[in-house]
């Protein structure tokens, strides 16, 4: 069995609350969960102590077992010190789209089109 530490929704509409949960890779977000290992709360300040909280030896314990942490929660677990999240770059995601490029090749072409008749007339 895939075991997933992960996020799971809690709260009403419009103010959300998470609980990290310890579940099978195969059950749904909010879905059985096999342990509550912490919280979550976005809607706290960011330097708040109370915003993540994190049971750390129950979170050691089945991160040696295999599980396996979700972006946002590994986020967490290199804050609190107890995993390593290695940064990412992924430089293409900074570039424009296809047709974004197509059409600044074509108003450069025009552009230079235009210096060149400029400068012919001359």
């Amino acid at each position: 069995m895939a075991l997933k530490i992960r996020l799971a929704r809690g709260g009403s509409k419009k103010r959300p609350y998470y609980h990290v949960v310890l579940a099978d890779a195969r059950s749904p977000r909010d879905g059985r969960f096999l342990e509550n290992l912490g919280s979550w709360n976005p809607m706290l300040a960011k330097g708040d102590e109370k915003r993540v909280q994190l049971n750390g030896e129950r979170i050691k314990h089945w991160l040696d077992q295999g599980a396996l942490p979700t972006d946002r929660v590994l986020r967490f677990l290199d804050e609190a010190g107890i995993s390593k999240r290695e940064t990412r770059n992924n430089p293409e995601k900074a570039k424009p789209g296809k047709k974004a490029q197509e059409r600044a090749a074509e108003k450069a072409q025009k552009a230079a089109d235009a210096a060149e008749a400029a400068a012919s007339a001359e």
